[in-house]
């Protein structure tokens, strides 16, 4: 099983940015990087080329990357994204989250508290 999981109307939002921006063989860079009012905050970034720590995983034809030190903090979680009436965005859903700040854009993990930053 992958370490982490990309609905289908994830990785298709993802492939049309990846195409808008020259990017159509590109990969999506999914990490956990330190920060936010929790201690840890997600990032995705389009990355022409894989990192020598990355893992390769393939989602309805969109290629991901996970460094191979975030892989503990995802695994198990699970990338949508969802249309509503304000627009769109992409919800990550991380079963080992303990604990959130109130805006929704850091947590931690049991293992993993990182450097919260004054909010």
């Amino acid at each position: 099983m992958a370490v982490i999981d990309m609905t289908e109307s994830a990785a298709y939002e993802v492939k049309d940015m990846l195409q808008q921006n020259g990017m159509p063989d590109g990969y999506l860079k999914v990490k956990v990087n330190g920060g936010g009012c929790t201690g840890l905050t997600y990032g995705m970034s389009a990355e022409e080329t894989p990192g020598e720590n990355d893992e390769i995983i393939e989602f309805y034809g969109l290629k991901v990357l996970v460094d191979k030190y975030d892989k503990p903090v995802l695994n198990g979680t699970t990338i949508d994204f969802k249309q509503s009436l304000m627009g769109g965005g992409f919800q990550i859903d991380n079963p080992n989250a303990i604990a959130s700040c109130g805006c929704g854009s850091s947590f931690r993990t049991a293992k993993e508290a990182g450097t919260p930053e004054d909010c």
